[in-house]
């Protein structure tokens, strides 16, 4: 063994067991490191289905840094749970697009739209009950309900009612306040199906498509 030179600092042998750690980011690289946070995240979310698992330190682990490297980009836990969410709530608008792209018939582009919904839910059932199904007070400020109306396509679907008013589908009412009242009803079928996975409901689209013809036979207008 060669003797370590007199003032010099001895080096720890390299185990090779040992946790890999990142160097220090360099400058211009804290956004990557930020993307890379957020994958590590929602992997976690999406291979354990349970917002539990998102600790701070299993995420840093798992992205090769300490724990305060976290805090340099999310405030905390719940701000770092909700921007894995963001990213696929903000997807919800789009689908529903998508849905009801080409379609010129209002009645059924809302059809269409309220299928997305639905589906986009069960596809995404943590995400959705993190974002839609918590108190008020576990929620960051930015996360606003008019914000979550919005993405959840609110403003479209009024526009739709309006359209199939104007062609005398419905009665002329509040095409807003219907939209809310769908909404409504939508968002208590996914929530229920997310959180009552054992009760003995029928499949998904068969509720869908009663509760859809009882809303509008509600509205006044087609139960078909």
């Amino acid at each position: 063994m060669t003797p370590t030179p007199a003032g010099a600092t001895p080096v720890a042998a390299s185990r090779p067991d040992a946790p890999q750690r990142r160097s220090r980011a360099r400058r211009g690289e804290g956004d990557r490191l930020r993307e890379e946070i957020l994958a590590a995240a929602e992997r976690l979310l999406v291979e354990t289905g349970d917002e539990a698992a998102l600790s701070i330190r299993a995420i840093a682990s798992a992205v090769g840094v300490t724990p305060p490297s976290i805090y340099l980009h999310f405030t905390g836990r719940t701000d770092l749970l909700f921007a894995v969410c963001e990213r696929h709530w903000a997807q919800l608008s789009a689908a529903m697009d998508a849905a009801a792209g080409g379609v010129e018939d209002p009645v059924e582009r809302l059809r269409r739209r309220g299928e997305a919904y639905v589906r986009f839910g069960l596809e995404h059932p943590e995400h959705y009950r993190v974002l839609m199904m918590r108190r008020p007070d576990q929620t960051p400020d930015r996360f606003t309900d008019e914000r979550l109306a919005s993405t959840a396509g609110l403003e479209v679907v009024a526009a739709d009612l309006s359209a199939a008013m104007e062609a005398g589908r419905f009665p002329r009412q509040d095409p807003m306040e219907a939209a809310v009242l769908l909404w409504m009803a939508v968002h208590g079928m996914v929530s229920l199906l997310i959180s009552k996975p054992d009760f003995p409901f029928p499949p998904p689209k068969q509720l869908f498509d009663h509760l859809y013809r009882m809303t509008l036979a509600g509205f006044g207008g087609p139960a078909s």
